[in-house]
């Protein structure tokens, strides 16, 4: 067989359901050979897509999602997308195109080395240089971008070896498991438990990687602890927990901010600090840290380890969960933060300003939408506010890109949501610059006749970035622009499209749009002058 048939069915063998990407000249092997393969091949209207949705596919399955470009463009529009998967901690592999051998040597058209360009972005990448190793190869990029941390990994064939001939099979695949932190490890972490007056748990996306989230609220019970999330750590217990105070990092002296204050041990459970930074909550890092996750803590000032529980996060917790003694523990000193924060959404429910308010449009599409429902947000100023006060029940059923967060990531990740959870309703909340970005990937939606919904916050600017400048600067500089007719434009992509024209409609606006399954786009116009408001509240907020 030729390499690249040997390469799609490694692929196979490794259970790959689908690549997205967009084909090219070099690869036309690779295509040919995945025309007779059981892997379905998603044509994306742009690489940066196919590496998001990719991404969502692995944080959701918890396999690595497989993307495709040709070489010298494809591959560097397909890098950011595997740079934000990278940093999000998503597994994905992701496969690129190469000039031949024979012309890598000199300048040659489109040729970049591209294993160089990829090697910060990823965990492990390389080039296939001989046939033979193509089995060695796919396994290796597989294995290591589900090792924890789980991440992206690159393998890049030259055309001309694609061609070549072998006659090979694909490896073996041994699963990997990790160890267990040892027995006086942790008892040791749960009598720093006990005697802690004020424990605060900050819960990152590890919990859900290591699907982790029963055994946590078994802790959570236990222990009685207090719980605070970050921006992808949300629903690792249920928002209607009494315990829950819900998610942390929006910056500035928010209500939670009161709880890290009072806190004298803050025990993270798969936290990530490229998500949020520990001098943004612990800036004089006075308050000592239990820090339990697959890796040993990174170096920070701000975050003084005071033990590692190191390893399964799952069998960590449940073990830990053992060997502390069930405590009455009195959470009055924070129960205020969860109080203040939930009021905060309540009274946003009446509300009937138009153009809507960012807190209106969330406590509505809270609402309507189920306990299990996938919202996927962009990034702009919508995502504060969803980060903020977009409330979950349970994991990954808000996704937020929070380490590279890159523009652009929602409308193609909930392509790939509802095609690994088409029994659920998936919303994308896009800002009208980062719905720009990736609009045309209606049509993949479209094609592949995906019933999600696109709820857009339509401001004719950079509304974060705008939010910055008057935070910093009382004016903003060079953030707006035109829009099209979003309407028009959905209808031209074969959506149905609906405006928002007041707000006391939008609720029944986004009822209509997840009850007729089909794709939609609602033009929904956003009050930002909220955001220098809210500014200004969390300046004034006092513990």
């Amino acid at each position: 067989m030729k390499v690249a048939e040997l390469l799609i069915k490694s692929l196979e063998h490794e259970g790959v359901e689908y690549i997205f990407g967009v084909p090219g000249e070099e690869n036309i092997d690779v295509m040919d050979a995945l025309h007779d393969s059981t892997i379905q091949f998603i044509v994306t209207r742009h690489e940066t897509s196919a590496a998001f949705m990719a991404g969502t596919y692995g944080k959701l399955t918890g396999k690595p999602g497989v993307c495709l470009a040709t070489l010298g463009p494809g591959a560097t529009n397909l890098l950011t997308g595997v740079a934000n998967a990278n940093m999000d901690l998503c597994p994905i592999v992701a496969i690129t195109a190469q000039a031949g051998l024979g012309r890598q040597h000199k300048v040659s058209h489109q040729h970049y080395d591209m294993v160089s360009v990829y090697d910060e972005v990823t965990k492990w990448n390389t080039q296939i240089k001989t046939p033979d190793v193509v089995p060695e190869v796919v396994r290796k990029a597989f294995k290591v971008a589900t090792e924890e941390k789980t991440g992206a990994t690159h393998i890049e064939l030259p055309e001309d070896v694609a061609k070549m001939d072998i006659e090979s099979s694909p490896l073996n695949i041994v699963p990997h498991h990790l160890s267990e932190a040892d027995e006086p490890v942790t008892n040791e972490a749960a009598k720093i438990i006990e005697q802690a007056k004020h424990p605060l748990l900050l819960v990152g996306n590890g919990v859900t990687r290591g699907d982790a989230a029963d055994e946590l609220r078994s802790l959570v019970k236990t222990a009685n602890l207090p719980v605070v999330h970050t921006f992808m750590g949300k629903g690792a217990i249920p928002w209607t927990d009494e315990h829950s105070l819900l998610t942390a990092g929006i910056g500035g002296n928010d209500y939670i901010a009161c709880g890290f204050n009072e806190s004298d041990l803050i025990i993270a459970i798969g936290f990530d600090m490229a998500e949020y930074s520990p001098k943004s909550w612990n800036p004089e890092g006075k308050t000592p840290i239990l820090h339990i996750d697959t890796k040993e803590a990174e170096i920070d000032a701000c975050y003084p380890v005071q033990l590692n529980l190191v390893g399964n996060i799952k069998e960590n917790i449940k073990n830990l969960n053992k060997a502390i003694t069930e405590k009455e523990r009195d959470l009055t000193w924070v129960s205020h933060v969860r109080n203040e924060a939930l009021t905060e959404l309540e009274t946003s429910k009446s509300d009937i300003e138009f153009p809507v308010k960012p807190q209106k449009i969330i406590a509505d599409l809270r609402s309507v939408l189920e306990e299990d429902s996938i919202v996927i947000s962009d990034v702009g100023a919508h995502k504060m506010w969803i980060a903020r006060m977009y409330h979950c029940y349970q994991p990954n059923t808000c996704l937020i890109s929070n380490g590279l967060a890159s523009m652009g990531v929602a409308v193609p990740s909930a392509i790939a949501a509802k095609m690994v959870h088409p029994e659920r309703q998936v919303v994308a909340v896009c800002g009208d610059g980062s719905f720009q970005m990736t609009s045309a990937e209606l049509e993949t939606a479209k094609r592949l006749n995906l019933p999600i919904v696109i709820l857009l916050w339509r401001d004719e600017g950079y509304g974060l970035i705008e939010w910055h400048q008057m935070k910093a600067f009382n004016r903003s500089s060079h953030i707006k622009f035109g829009n099209p007719d979003f309407v028009q434009l959905a209808k031209s992509y074969g959506f149905e499209g609906l405006t928002v024209e007041k707000t006391e409609e939008l609720k029944s606006t986004i009822d209509k749009a997840l009850s007729l399954n089909k794709p939609v786009l609602i033009d929904c116009p956003v009050d930002y002058r909220e955001n220098m408001k809210l500014t200004e509240k969390l300046g004034n907020i006092i513990c």
